[in-house]
């Protein structure tokens, strides 16, 4: 056994660094994978029969499959970071952000088509949440006629998107 693995050792160790050194971070990783083909070779050599094929495909098919091996497990290796989060990530992800953006702009679109006045009307009802009574004293309007405006202003803006569409 020991001289077999001294004689199989170099040459395993030659197809590992080949094998592995053109995947970033692994540069100690092929002396590992080498001791894993060597320990499997052990393990295998019982169940060894002389195919008429050399005794290096055997040692290459089974260094082989430990190179796959470590290739999986690197690619499935933990990312380190510094802090693990609490709680799973609820903020929106990219397309959600790119549909806000878009909405957004076409509300500021429609807005931009009504007068100056049910645009202040509809900012302060809408959008900051204001009652009636408070938009009312923030326009020198009546709680009434801000209801009033309000109906008009969303109307004209049904109207506005429906022309867009």
């Amino acid at each position: 056994m020991d001289s077999l693995i001294r004689e199989v050792h170099p040459m395993v160790v030659r197809y590992c660094r080949a094998r592995l050194s053109r995947v970033p971070g692994s540069t100690h990783d092929f002396d590992d994978v080498a001791q894993e083909v060597c320990l499997a070779l052990l393990s295998a050599l019982p169940r060894y029969r002389d195919m008429g094929r050399p005794f290096a495909s055997f040692v290459f098919g089974i260094a082989a499959h430990k190179v796959a091996d470590a290739l999986r497990g690197r690619t499935r290796a933990d990312v380190p970071t510094d802090s693990v989060p609490d709680h799973p990530d609820e903020s929106p992800g990219p397309e959600e952000s790119a549909v806000r953006i878009v909405e957004a702009e076409q509300a500021r679109e429609l807005l931009s088509t009504l007068p100056e006045q049910q645009r202040r009307l509809l900012s302060l009802r809408v959008i900051a949440g204001l009652s009636a009574d408070e938009t009312g004293h923030a326009l020198g309007m009546s709680p009434g006629a801000v209801r009033v405006a309000q109906h008009r202003a969303l109307a004209r803006l049904r109207r506005a998107a429906h022309r867009l569409r």
